[in-house]
């Protein structure tokens, strides 16, 4: 029988292109998105689902084991961007980044969590970022909030290998898709002191715009799924992306710092 994979955020970007990919490889893919009604041309079905919301996550669950009776994947791929200065991001919109970033997506592991156990199987995808694996300037909030579910996951994985449910961490780098649509931008402000702010957000943004198709996340994905021991964690980017993490476990806490600042010309 062909696997049933739920992808939350499937609706563009990284998640649309897993799920078409997935579905073009015999699985039969569900995406979710807060507003399905705008995808009604996907070549997979589209489920109401926000992660800020419990009741919207248990009804999407409950509606894909009722028509598949069974969960066999789960790719927490819904997320959000957000730059700034942290002193000048409001509060409100550092927790709105936490909540979608990295509580929602605890409440859908929890959700789906007792139909996996029932089943004695599952596979639980976490969808991070590099840029959770160092605190990048103008960036730190969205570091933070992917880099503390990556941390999470570590623990999952302990506590559900009893179960025969699986977890991995996937982190990608930047990848050309719309995020930039969604993302929060605090204001650059003439008043403000961070007065390089302006240049770093043009970067990030040319980054994104310059970088290969999401289908190399995809195929990563299916690479997992197929894995029966899969790893703990994986990255797939351009290659300096991946390197920078090997050095900042290899440089001096400094040394690393240093080659951030010249990165962005601060």
């Amino acid at each position: 029988m062909s696997k049933v994979v739920l992808i939350t955020g499937g609706s563009s970007g990284i998640g649309k292109a897993i799920g078409e990919f997935l579905l073009e490889n015999n699985y039969v893919v569900y995406g979710t998105s807060r507003s399905p009604e705008k995808y009604k041309k996907s070549k997979f079905p589209i489920l109401q689902l926000d992660v800020k919301s419990l009741s919207t996550i248990n009804s999407c669950i409950a509606q894909v084991i009722e028509k598949e009776n069974k969960i066999d994947v789960l790719i927490n791929n819904a997320g959000v961007g957000i730059t700034g200065p942290i002193e000048e991001v409001p509060e409100a919109e550092i927790r709105n980044n936490f909540d979608t970033n990295f509580f929602g997506p605890i409440n859908v592991i929890k959700a789906v969590l007792p139909q996996m156990r029932e089943q004695n199987s599952g596979l639980i995808i976490n969808v991070t970022s590099i840029a959770g694996y160092m605190g990048l300037p103008y960036r730190g909030v969205y570091s933070a909030s992917k880099g503390a579910f990556s941390l999470i996951t570590e623990a999952f994985r302990i506590e559900l290998k009893d179960f025969n449910i699986k977890m991995a961490n996937l982190a990608p780098g930047d990848f050309a898709t719309n995020i930039a649509a969604g993302r929060y931008h605090a204001p650059a402000l003439k008043t403000s002191p961070y007065k390089l702010y302006p240049s770093v957000l043009q970067n990030i943004d040319d980054d994104v715009d310059n970088s290969d198709d999401p289908i190399e996340v995809a195929k990563a994905v299916k690479q997992i799924i197929e894995n029966k021991s899969p790893k703990i964690h994986y990255k797939v980017g351009a290659f300096m992306q991946k390197f920078s993490i090997v050095l900042k476990f290899l440089l001096p806490d400094k040394a690393y710092e240093k080659l951030l600042i010249k990165h962005y010309k601060l």
